[in-house]
């Protein structure tokens, strides 16, 4: 069999889990290692049960046999001796046909790729969908601001912004100078000529940093030829969505989801958002790199318009 590890939040999780898709569907045997990841305290929760997913999990005994992690005395000189024998696979970029080839391998990577589960995508697609809100079963002030919301989005020319900054990631290096200021900029002014009556609904886990660039955006960027009245229906359009923590963050990806077009940033939390909008029309803007140490023409989708970190749009993926 093989064995994928889990790790990461739920964006993470889903690419995990449509990979885990993709193997059986292929007729191979997998299972889950969703212990190695999820020990410590400060980790993000495994979120897939939100969309009813009941996952087969490896026992410890067989995730120590695939990575050579025994403790015993004599397993322990092995490794000092000849080194690990782990069977163990590191995924190569972004998609990596390689992965989909073993029969008996311990798996690892983020398999951020439609290309792994092009060929299943309806399969996909319909294992997540979102439960109806009144089935969650949320505190009554969290449901009333989601349907407030919620409501809001589905009558209007609804726009998601993901603007996360300092995000939980690990090599933050590898992000940073991708979702610029000026990125979200180009995006938003893209938008704007596609859909003049565009509202923004912003998701941010630093929402007073946003609402500063929202005001710098209105100030330097939009307000040109605007009289006051205008202005003031403009800063209307610029949403700010903020009741949510790790817990509930899918009801984030859930609101991302039902906009009519996304603003990405380069997180597989807004990829899936707007993967699984379902509007036949709607613009995806993402930027033009994903990381900084990689070539990362496989994460992105047909039809997303590519905008680099000046606010430039580069291109279109066909």
């Amino acid at each position: 069999m093989n064995i994928i590890r889990m790790s990461g939040g739920l964006g993470n999780q889903m690419f995990q889990y449509a990979l885990y898709m993709k193997l059986c569907a292929m007729g191979k045997e997998v299972k889950f290692d969703d212990i190695n990841e999820y020990r410590s305290d400060d980790t993000r929760p495994i979120m897939l049960a939100l969309f009813g997913i009941d996952y087969p999990r490896a026992t410890w005994d067989e995730i120590i046999e695939f990575t050579d992690g025994s403790m015993e005395i004599l397993k322990r000189l092995g490794r000092k001796i000849f080194g690990r024998r782990a069977i163990e696979y590191y995924e190569k970029g972004f998609y990596d046909p390689q992965v989909l080839s073993f029969d008996s391998m311990y798996l690892r990577g983020n398999f951020q790729s439609e290309k792994y589960f092009e060929d299943i995508k309806d399969k996909v697609r319909e294992r997540y969908r979102f439960p109806d809100l009144d089935k969650l079963h949320l505190p009554e002030k969290l449901y009333e601001s989601t349907k407030v919301c919620l409501d809001a989005i589905e009558s209007t020319e609804a726009v998601s912004i993901h603007m996360y900054r300092s995000d939980s990631r690990l090599d933050e290096e590898l992000y940073e100078g991708i979702c610029t200021e000026k990125y979200y900029e180009g995006a938003v002014r893209f938008v704007q000529e596609k859909y003049p009556q565009a509202v923004f609904y912003v998701f941010s886990n630093e929402p007073k940093w946003v609402r500063g660039w929202v005001e710098y955006l209105i100030k330097n960027q939009l307000k040109e030829n605007m009289d006051a009245q205008q202005v003031k229906a403009l800063e209307k359009r610029f949403v700010m969505v903020e009741a949510n923590t790790d817990h509930t963050g899918y009801l984030d990806m859930m609101l991302m989801s039902k906009c009519n077009h996304n603003v990405i940033s380069n997180s597989s939390f807004s990829w899936w958002a707007a993967w699984l909008n379902h509007n036949p029309d709607k613009l995806i803007v993402a930027p033009d790199k994903w990381v900084n140490d990689k070539e990362c023409s496989d994460v992105y989708t047909k039809g997303m318009v590519l905008v680099n970190a000046k606010g430039r749009v580069n291109c279109t993926i066909k």
